[in-house]
């Protein structure tokens, strides 16, 4: 029994001392410039665009429109922050995970604690962002935006066990600028976060569908504005799920591999 109890809780310590050092830089890319987004495109550029929920998929303006597009992009953009870059030091250049494997600590464990680190992050910079855009009136109810806060927490599982494990299978930091090139900026831009996917015609809006920040883009948006379709809600729930779960399996037998290696 003991030998299949997590040890992640014992690594609290450790992860609260990393953020204790590092807050200060994760402010800006976790919160003010998401905030400068919503600013620019949402209050200034969607001050030129007439509200019609019928176009803007149930919202009154751009801005409500914009506003779940760019929280669910910040959670999809702190995870590949978090998971990228920092797996590779963990990896190659200081190699920190081969010392926690050292100890009693398993690969499980160490890839639970970091997850959960991830998840932290991107739940506090989520609910700061509400609370800052709460105001400009884009949340139709306030149970609505409490929901769509917690689905940033499924959000940030769903990207970060599959660019985790991406991360342990890259042997090089090389792949990471086509990670980000050809994966997380065609996302950002293309998934609905700044306009309805069905703007880009039959084939790439059924593409853009596919990918897992349209789902959560979708999802959250449909809580912020009130306007739940439920079976299509549980169909993103199970997306975003099962890509957790993917991801989970993949990382724990690719970072296995390499911490054996």
């Amino acid at each position: 029994m003991a030998a299949t109890r997590s040890l992640a809780p014992r690594m609290t310590d450790y992860w609260w001392t990393v953020y204790k050092r590092t807050w200060k830089g994760s402010v800006v890319s976790s919160f003010v410039t998401p905030l400068l987004y919503v600013l620019a495109m949402g209050v200034l550029l969607g001050g030129f665009i007439q509200g019609d929920p019928d176009r803007l998929e149930g919202a009154s303006t751009y801005l409500a429109f914009v506003v779940p597009g760019m929280l669910a992009a910040q959670s999809m953009q702190l995870v590949f922050g978090e998971l990228t870059y920092p797996v590779m030091s963990g990896v190659k250049w200081h190699r920190t995970y081969f010392a926690m494997v050292a100890t009693p600590l398993s690969v499980r464990d160490v890839v639970q604690s970091q997850v959960g680190f991830v998840v932290f992050r991107v739940a506090l910079s989520s609910a700061v962002f509400c609370l800052v855009v709460a105001p400009f009136g884009v949340f139709a109810t306030w149970w609505g935006a409490v929901v769509a806060w917690l689905v940033q927490l499924l959000v940030a599982l769903a990207f970060a066990t599959p660019v985790f494990a991406l991360s342990s299978y890259l042997k090089d930091e090389s792949g990471f600028s086509l990670v980000f090139r050809l994966g997380m900026i065609p996302m950002f831009l293309f998934s609905g976060a700044f306009f309805p996917v069905d703007n880009l015609g039959p084939t790439l809006a059924a593409l853009a569908r596919l990918t897992p920040l349209w789902h959560a883009v979708d999802l959250t948006r449909m809580l912020t504005v009130d306007r739940l379709d439920p079976l299509l809600a549980l169909l993103h729930v199970g997306y975003l799920a099962a890509l957790t779960a993917l991801g989970y399996v993949l990382v724990l037998r690719f970072l296995g591999r390499r911490l054996a290696s």
